[in-house]
């Protein structure tokens, strides 16, 4: 006999706004958002990593602040603005971090880009101006196995640069 809980396999629904666009959803009550953003959506840009909290890489935006979406369950965002990598990029291109991430080739095998990129944009959107010691606090949730990060904290000194329109980029 199947002793299985009655309640497995019903799906709640609700509403989220990811990106700047509601999307109604429906979902276990027990996945977390990355699994929803993932699977449901089809938001890949945000990884999978460790699913402990400890490297970064599935980082999204919640009311503007970064965000590990592994330890977020669906079920606690209704009324919350999310942002994932999809959403950085506008019609009038891509973000300035995401222009200096590629053009100083500040990822090499690009797995935890998006998390990087998107605690980043969070500091720059409190701060267009962070000290190199900010950047590392700022970043140290996210983990790289890749580059030394020095081309990282030298893209986002280009973008900030960029949005508070200087000339040169930080170069």
């Amino acid at each position: 006999m199947n002793t299985a809980s009655s309640t497995a396999g019903r799906k709640v629904t609700m509403t989220l706004s990811v990106n700047g666009e509601d999307h109604e959803v429906a979902f276990l009550p027990e996945k977390t958002l990355l699994e929803v953003l993932r699977e449901d959506l089809g938001l890949t840009g945000t990884k999978h990593g460790c699913e402990l909290g400890e490297c970064g890489a599935c980082t999204v935006l919640m009311d503007g602040e970064p965000r590990l979406s592994c330890l977020v369950l669906t079920l606690e965002c209704g009324g919350i603005a999310i942002e994932t990598i999809e959403g950085m990029t506008t019609a009038d291109g891509p973000h300035p971090l995401q222009a200096a991430f590629a053009e100083l080739n500040a990822a090499q095998c690009g797995y935890c880009s998006p998390g990087f990129l998107m605690t980043a944009k969070a500091l720059l959107d409190s701060d267009p101006a962070p000290s190199r010691e900010t950047m590392k606090d700022e970043l140290a949730g996210n983990l790289c196995r890749c580059t030394g990060y020095e081309m990282i904290y030298q893209a986002i000194d280009r973008a900030a640069a960029e949005v508070r329109g200087e000339a040169g980029h930080g170069e």
